[in-house]
């Protein structure tokens, strides 16, 4: 996409939403739902698959609620996402709350001056997610990131992501980033949920699917000995986010191969069956077969 038609036509309407309340925003984000799913149906095929794959046991008519249900939160995350532009602090905080046990687990690692990684799935609205840790948590937020094909786009997503102070790195330059901030107190982000490549991944069943894993957070944990802690970002309402933090592993250097990989994933899968209508079904995650 042309720089100018970017910044003459598309930019200015998103900063113009962002701006809007909030009963508008999901006003636009019911007529959004309603041109994404009946006029387009954008990737119906590979979410009614999906669904119907990951719950064998529901029938027809609760794969069909919760699909509706998902281009529905679907559409809000995306307003939501553009509506980061211009949230202000206490507005962010607001919606997407840390609960103070969690946060007790950051505090205490930085207490320790102990470095982190945080393990997540694309559940919830991860992108609010990471900005109210930026807000919350005394740790430097480190988010990798695959870039987008369009730079325009690309840019835009790196300038929300890292408005309140998070970094960014790409995937490909996270060893190199994390070992040269060993000296800073920082909390490293990973999607887990991504699609590996299924010849490096680690294999297992998640969602009654066999299903690779990327075994990048596992091996960097070992290498620098970080521990690993899960967050989930729980839909309270709509607009109203919670994040809820455990951590799974304090030790990695002390894990058997595949223990952590297989554990953050579990994790994941319990949060995906607890609130399915969250997580992001359009997404072709089992695109590769086991061979």
């Amino acid at each position: 996409m042309g720089k100018i038609v970017y910044y003459i036509f598309i930019f200015p309407v998103l900063f113009f939403v962002s701006l809007l309340p909030f009963f508008i925003i999901y006003v636009l984000s019911d007529f959004l739902y309603i041109v994404v799913f009946y006029v387009f149906g954008y990737r119906r095929k590979v979410v009614s698959t999906n669904l119907k794959n990951a719950f064998p046991e529901k029938t027809d008519s609760e794969l069909k609620t919760i699909e509706k249900r998902y281009y529905h939160f679907l559409c809000d995350v995306i307003l939501e996402t553009i509506k980061t532009l211009t949230i202000s602090k206490k507005t962010m905080l607001k919606r997407c709350k840390m609960n103070e046990a969690s946060k007790s687990i950051f505090d205490q690692l930085n207490q320790q001056q102990q470095s982190c990684i945080i393990v997540l799935g694309h559940f919830g609205n991860w992108e609010w997610g990471g900005i109210s840790f930026s807000l919350t948590c005394n740790q430097q937020l480190c988010v990798l990131y695959h870039p987008l094909s369009d730079k325009n786009f690309d840019d835009l997503m790196k300038n929300i992501r890292s408005r309140f102070g998070a970094k960014l790195y790409a995937m490909k330059d996270a060893i190199r980033e994390m070992i040269k901030n060993r000296n800073e107190v920082t909390a490293t982000a990973f999607i887990a949920d991504q699609t590996p490549s299924p010849e490096t991944a680690y294999w297992t069943t998640f969602l009654n699917q066999e299903t690779p894993v990327f075994l990048g957070t596992e091996k960097i944990a070992k290498k620098l000995n970080y521990p690993i802690v899960y967050a989930s970002v729980n839909r309270k309402k709509r607009g109203y986010y919670e994040i809820n933090v455990e951590l799974i592993c304090a030790d990695p250097q002390n894990t058997i191969d595949g223990e952590i990989t297989e554990l953050h994933t579990k994790y994941l899968e319990k949060d995906i069956i607890a609130q399915p209508e969250t997580w992001l079904w359009s997404h072709k995650r089992w695109k590769h077969k086991r061979k």
